[in-house]
C-alpha cells in the first residue's frame, strides 16, 4: 500500500479522486515503511512516461500527473485513488488466495503481453543489459561482501551454489542477449503491490514501479512464488499458477512460446533470485526479511532442479 504525501494546493473534499506522490513520499512495502531513493523516484516517474503512458490498456493506476526535475531533484506522480474500489493484502505474509492469485498472474500477464518482444524495448522504452555483463562482477563483489558476513551460517554448499552461479552468469544469460522473448519486468513483484477489485472482477492494478527492467517475464513470478511462499503453499498452487498465466499470455496475442518455454525460463529465474538475499542485506532491508527469502529460495531451487542449469 502507499502513504501519500498531499500536495497543499489540493483540496481533498474537492479533489477525491486523486491522491498526489511527491518528493519525501514513503512507500509501504511488505510491511517496513522506507524511503524513496532518488534513483527510484526518477524510475517510478519514467514508468508512468515512458511505459504507461505507451500502453494505455496497462493494469496500473491512472496516471493524471508525472514529473521528475533533474535540476532538483524535484518529483511528483499524480495518481488515480483505487481505496473505494480496491484493497490490497494486508495479512503480510500470508499469502493470497487461490482466486487472488489467479487473478494477480493474470494481470501480470497481460501487462508482460503488452510489451512482449516489443521493438520499442531497449529504444524508448527501458535500456538492454550490457553483453559483458558487468553485473555479475558487481554481484560478485557484493557476495564476497555477504558470505563475511553471514559467516558459517550459510553451508559450504550454498556457498558453492552461489560460486557457480557468478562463474556461470554470462553463459546463463545467452538467451537474454538473443533479445527474444523479452518483455518488461515490474522488478519488485509480490503480491503486496497490487490492487486487487472489491467486487471480485479482473481489473486488478499494479503499484509501485521503481524497479521496472526489461527481462523475461518469469522473473516477476519467480519472485512472487518461488522467493515469497514457502514450499507447502507453492508446491500446491505454482504448477496451476503457471498454467493460467501462460494462457493468459496467448489469449492476449503471444505466440511463438510454448508451455515448455515458460518452464525453462522460470527454473532459471528460481535460480537467479537466490541473488535477491544478498541485495537485500546489502541495501540493509531487515534479515528477518533476506533471511527468511534466502531459506524459501533454496528449497525452491532444489524443488525445480535448478543446480542442474549450473552444469554445463
Amino acid at each position: 500500500m502507499f502513504v501519500f504525501r498531499r500536495a497543499p494546493h489540493i483540496n481533498p473534499a474537492r479533489d477525491s479522486a486523486i491522491a498526489l506522490e511527491g518528493s519525501h513520499t514513503l512507500s509501504g512495502k511488505a510491511g517496513q515503511l522506507q524511503a524513496l531513493s532518488l534513483e527510484d523516484q526518477e524510475y517510478e516517474v519514467a514508468f508512468y512516461t515512458q511505459v504507461a503512458a505507451a500502453i494505455p490498456e496497462a493494469p496500473v493506476p491512472c496516471c493524471f500527473d508525472a514529473v521528475w526535475n533533474e535540476d532538483t531533484n524535484d518529483w511528483h506522480l499524480l495518481l488515480e485513488d483505487l481505496t473505494d474500489s480496491h484493497f490490497t493484502l494486508t495479512y503480510w505474509p500470508m499469502p493470497p488466495t487461490r482466486p487472488q492469485s489467479e487473478a494477480i498472474v493474470a494481470a501480470r500477464a497481460r501487462f508482460h503481453a503488452a510489451l512482449w518482444d516489443d521493438p520499442r524495448l531497449g529504444t524508448s522504452i527501458g535500456t538492454w543489459l550490457e553483453p559483458h555483463d558487468p553485473q555479475i562482477r558487481r554481484f560478485a563483489e557484493e557476495f564476497a561482501r555477504f558470505a563475511d558476513r553471514v559467516g558459517d551460517r550459510l553451508p559450504a554448499e550454498r556457498r558453492a551454489v552461489y560460486e557457480r552461479l557468478i562463474e556461470e552468469g554470462h553463459r546463463l544469460n545467452a538467451c537474454y542477449h538473443t533479445h527474444r522473448n523479452m518483455t518488461l519486468l515490474h522488478g519488485d513483484a509480490h503480491v503486496w503491490n497490487v490492487f486487487l477489485p472489491r467486487d471480485g472482477g479482473d481489473d486488478v492494478r499494479l503499484s509501485d514501479w521503481p524497479g521496472w527492467r526489461i527481462n523475461v517475464a518469469t522473473g516477476d513470478l519467480a519472485y512472487m512464488m518461488a522467493l515469497h511462499w514457502f514450499p507447502d503453499h507453492r508446491r500446491r498452487y505454482e504448477r496451476h499458477l503457471l498454467d493460467h498465466y501462460h494462457a493468459t499470455l496467448l489469449a492476449n496475442g503471444v505466440s511463438g512460446y510454448d508451455r515448455q518455454a515458460l518452464d525453462n525460463d522460470y527454473c532459471l529465474s528460481v535460480l537467479w533470485q537466490i541473488t535477491i538475499p544478498v541485495w537485500q542485506a546489502a541495501y540493509n532491508i531487515p534479515s528477518g526479511i533476506w533471511w527468511h527469502h534466502l531459506e524459501r529460495i533454496f528449497l525452491a531451487i532444489d524443488d525445480l532442479g535448478c543446480r542442474d542449469l549450473l552444469t554445463v
